[in-house]
């Protein structure tokens, strides 16, 4: 039996009706917003848009991008069942041009790809954003595997604050920090989870 591609996986796993990470947005992310000024913001592996969706509806204009049509098809679901607008592309990582000063925020959460990917996209941020603007991420540590609650199960996908360091190019970590903590997303993360936190700025 042939092993899917990481797109044909995703797909089939967004094929189904409910949302495999719920509808509600990532906590520290929400945490992390709270008093953030309205902006252009880019969701990198928005899924199915639930943290794009909530973005939206605090008044910033989000451009969701996924690799997966089934996930953006229900990005687009979930933002006409809130009234908000999402802006939504389907695009590889890989290839993706993030533009140069054109984002207030770039928001990676449990975005996890290849690593010759994330380097190529944590060094592109920072000339993406504009002066003074912020990236939020959270993923999981090498420390998940095996956790059964979630993410890759691959270590080289996960992410370390060791390795952001180094690959968040000319960005100033005002944040940062590994931990335990429970996320409880929908059915596809539900305990706790061994994760890393960044927020880091442009200036």
């Amino acid at each position: 039996m042939s092993i899917p591609n990481p797109k044909q996986r995703w797909e089939e796993r967004y094929s189904d009706d409910d949302y495999l990470y719920g509808t509600e947005p990532n906590t520290f992310l929400a945490e992390s917003v709270a008093s953030t000024t309205p902006g252009e913001v880019l969701c990198v592996a928005d899924g199915e848009g639930r943290n794009g969706v909530y973005l939206a509806g605090l008044g910033h204009r989000v451009t969701s991008v996924d690799l997966t049509e089934a996930g953006v098809a229900k990005a687009a679901r979930l933002a006409a069942d809130r009234g908000v607008e999402l802006t939504t592309i389907v695009a590889d990582l890989a290839e993706f041009d993030l533009g140069q000063q054109r984002w207030d925020l770039i928001v990676s959460i449990f975005a996890h790809t290849p690593p010759v990917v994330r380097q190529r996209l944590h060094g592109a941020y920072h000339r993406a954003l504009k002066p003074g603007g912020q990236v939020i991420l959270e993923a999981y540590t090498p420390d998940q595997i095996g956790r059964g609650t979630g993410g890759p199960p691959n270590p080289e996908l996960t992410m370390t604050l060791a390795g952001l360091e180094t690959e968040l190019v000319d960005l100033k970590i005002g944040h940062g920090a590994e931990l335990v903590r429970p996320v409880i997303e929908g059915p596809g993360h539900t305990g706790d989870g061994a994760v890393v936190q960044v927020i880091a700025n442009r200036v």
